[in-house]
């Protein structure tokens, strides 16, 4: 695919790529100190975080390719920052909603101050087949929300939370916009094998009210949908930023790596298997490049060029992931070497927001009812 950024987009790139290489040279894991101040440097010293996000709300006003620019520097870096969550998906849903609340949580977004996590609908390969974990039954002007939220990805460090619930006796899915400190939201913290915090969320009667639901009631489908590819396609850019990385580093052992007094990289068995990995990185880019541009092309266009991206992508991370840590023997997997904590996210990334063989069976679907 023949693809080439505008001058505002190459800075863009080199500028956030210089600054995590220069600053954050092993990626930034777990640490909530390192991590706090990272996402206040992308807010605030950069303005990351506003590039793809409305200018009326104090971002740059940019769209799906500087999220894509963002999210495969920061899979590179190997960087464990909320971007998906508060700025593509939480973003996504915040600027297309009207309301004085989703106004100023977009500009706490946008300004560093505000993180968001969503709670009861993570984008898969359908919304339609699962419905939603949580329900909401009216009281007065508001609503409380009851059940149970499993694995929601953001949660420990989110200051607000998108949750998604079906109303009692109504058909359909609804968004509210609720603070996540409530005293009647259990949560029980954990961190997933790639190292990004997540937890169990449990509603126990949690008072929403009306000026915290988010668009119509019933209405939210639609929105989620548009805002789940737009989710996948940027996944799809970060799992292009891990496997250059990957590439980069196998490529590299093997040039210093010597076996029967020749370096590992002068046999071409293993030169052959680096073409292969390099051959499924760049199907991956082209896939991820056809899905960032049909972003705002009609619902069945749009969710086709996402799910086969996803699909290309899984299978691409998945191969060259496992060479990669193949390449490099038993050091792949140990903690000494980066190549094994990038293995771990690109392990996550395959499965994430649906697997290769869902959003092929979704595809097929879309392509019979066309």
């Amino acid at each position: 695919m023949n693809f080439h950024l505008a001058e505002e987009q190459d800075m863009l790139r080199d500028m956030l790529t210089r600054f995590l290489a220069d600053q954050y040279p092993c990626g930034v894991g777990h640490d909530g100190a390192a991590s706090d101040t990272l996402w206040h440097a992308l807010a605030v010293t950069l303005g990351i975080v506003g590039a793809a996000l409305p200018e009326t709300a104090g971002g740059m006003g940019g769209g799906a390719v500087e999220t894509m620019i963002v999210q495969e520097a920061l899979g590179r870096a190997r960087v464990i920052a909320p971007y998906l969550e508060t700025v593509v998906l939480g973003g996504g849903i915040l600027r297309r909603v009207p309301g004085a609340p989703a106004r100023a949580a977009l500009t706490g977004i946008i300004a560093g101050e505000i993180k968001i996590a969503l709670a009861g609908a993570e984008p898969g390969a359908s919304f339609e087949s699962r419905a939603a974990c949580l329900t909401a039954r009216r009281e007065g002007d508001g609503f409380r929300i009851d059940g149970r939220q499993a694995v929601v990805v953001g949660a420990p460090q989110a200051d607000l939370l998108i949750v998604t619930a079906q109303i009692e006796g109504q058909a359909g899915l609804s968004n509210w916009l609720v603070d996540a400190d409530t005293p009647e939201i259990e949560r029980h913290d954990f961190r997933l094998i790639d190292d990004r915090p997540a937890a169990d969320l449990r509603f126990n009667a949690v008072y929403a009210p009306a000026n915290a639901l988010l668009g119509d009631e019933g209405g939210a489908l639609p929105l989620l949908e548009q805002i789940a590819d737009e989710g996948i396609a940027a996944l799809c850019a970060e799992a292009v930023g891990v496997m250059r990385q990957m590439l980069a580093d196998t490529v590299d052992y093997t040039r210093q790596r010597r076996q029967f007094g020749q370096p590992l990289a002068s046999f071409q068995v293993l030169q052959h298997r680096m073409v292969d990995m390099y051959l499924a990185l760049e199907q991956a880019v082209s896939a991820t490049y056809l899905a960032t541009l049909n972003l705002d092309a009609d619902p069945v266009t749009r969710a086709k060029a996402v799910s086969a991206a996803k699909a290309t992508v899984g299978q691409s991370v998945r191969f060259v992931a496992q060479n990669a840590v193949q390449l490099h023997g038993a050091m792949g997997m140990t903690e000494e070497l980066a190549i094994g904590r990038y293995f771990r996210r690109a392990t996550v990334i395959e499965r994430q927001f649906g697997t290769a063989d869902q959003h092929i069976a979704r595809y097929a679907t879309l392509s019979r009812a066309a």
